[in-house]
């Protein structure tokens, strides 16, 4: 049996294919890192503009926050397999192509951005109540309250949803395989469950889970160092 598993794992596993696994590794690697480096930029403001139009907070606006709630709502609310199909037009317009790493990153873009920015409303939340009125009574404009006390005191809250982002964009890219967005996704699909190439498929599973298991020590250790509390 084990002679048998050991050739299985020889002729499928030769000097090519580790090579596409590697390729696929770094194909994974960038259009998670570049979704998520779209989505903090992006979501990021929205997310803080969600929070302080809110009912009680210092740029009170109903209008403006039920229009953010309501479109973060709806972007968290679509399968990313839906918004794979529907971005399709979208897609091609942007990058020329539907196909490939590079265009995958859209429709993971648009996926994380209202992720993030529910991420971020609800890290605000957690900022003590009265830390408002104690930076308006030592002159603090609006800007300094959100840069320098906001922004501050949810910071190891934000580098948290950051990781959890950049984690769920993984399993997104994996998904994103599936129409030809590359990486390992798309490997063990096409190889491992196409020609049936069942190492294929396994090293895949175990590199995702080892890149997820070292973004989530990462970003725990970071959230640690910046917190002060």
């Amino acid at each position: 049996m084990w002679d048998k598993i050991v050739a299985d794992f020889i002729s499928e596993m030769h000097p090519k294919m580790w090579e596409m696994v590697a390729q696929s590794t770094w194909e994974t690697v960038y259009m998670s890192l570049a979704a998520t480096a779209i989505a903090v930029l992006v979501g990021l403001p929205i997310g803080f503009l969600a929070f302080l139009t809110d009912k009680g907070r210092i740029l009170e606006n109903r209008f403006c926050f039920v229009i953010l709630d309501i479109i973060i709502n709806i972007g968290r609310s679509i399968p990313f397999i839906i918004l794979l199909v529907i971005l399709l037009p979208a897609t091609r317009l942007l990058v020329g192509t539907t196909i490939g790493t590079t265009a995958a990153i859209v429709p993971l873009s648009v996926a994380a951005i209202p992720f993030f920015a529910r991420l971020t409303a609800n890290a605000l939340l957690e900022i003590p109540t009265g830390l408002t009125e104690a930076a308006k009574s030592m002159g603090a404009t609006h800007w300094q309250v959100v840069s320098k006390y906001y922004f501050a005191e949810s910071l190891p809250i934000l580098i948290n949803a950051v990781t959890l982002t950049l984690v769920s964009l993984i399993g997104y890219s994996a998904m994103a395989g599936v129409v030809g967005g590359g990486g390992l996704g798309s490997l063990a699909i096409n190889y491992g469950n196409y020609r049936n190439m069942v190492f294929v498929k396994w090293i895949s599973t175990i590199i995702i889970v080892a890149i997820v298991m070292i973004c989530q020590k990462v970003g725990d250790v970071l959230a640690a160092r910046v917190d002060h509390r």
